[in-house]
Parts: structure tokens; C-alpha cells; sequence
């Protein structure tokens, strides 16, 4: 229960500092993930935090490119057109 409460209350914390998602969610996600992390095995942990790492690096990689891209169409603030 308490590792219920304590979870809640840090995807909270979580979800205020992302954009996407409110409070509530992030209180809901972090009681979960309280219990996914007791029943998962040490190798599904290091699958999990690989994962999660890698998958941060891949939209790292697509933002940069994204803003990129942007930055050659659009003119720059000032230019005649």
C-alpha cells in the first residue's frame, strides 16, 4: 500500500515536469509501475531501462534532424522575401 502511495505521488511529481501528460495519469502510471517493478525480473528490468534508454536517444536524434529540416525552409527573421 504504501508503495502504492509513494509511487503515485513521484508520477505525479513525474508528469508535472513533462508536457504530455496531467497529474492524474502520472499518479495512475506510478502506482502501476510499483507493481510491474516487484513481478519483473531482473533481465526484463535491464530490457525495460535499455529500452526506455535507447528510445530517448532515437527521438533525441529525430527532434535534431526535425529542427534542421525546419531551420533550411523557413527564412530567416528579417529577410526580404
Amino acid at each position: 500500500m504504501l508503495g502504492k502511495i509513494l509511487g503515485g505521488i513521484a508520477g505525479k511529481q513525474a508528469a508535472e515536469h513533462s508536457g504530455r501528460m496531467g497529474g492524474a495519469s502520472g499518479m495512475v502510471l506510478g502506482a502501476v509501475a510499483g507493481s510491474i517493478i516487484r513481478r519483473a525480473s531482473l533481465p526484463g528490468l535491464i530490457a525495460f531501462t535499455v529500452g526506455g534508454y535507447a528510445l530517448k536517444k532515437w527521438k533525441a536524434k529525430r527532434d535534431k534532424a526535425e529542427a534542421k529540416r525546419r531551420s533550411f525552409e523557413t527564412p530567416p527573421a528579417g529577410a526580404a522575401v
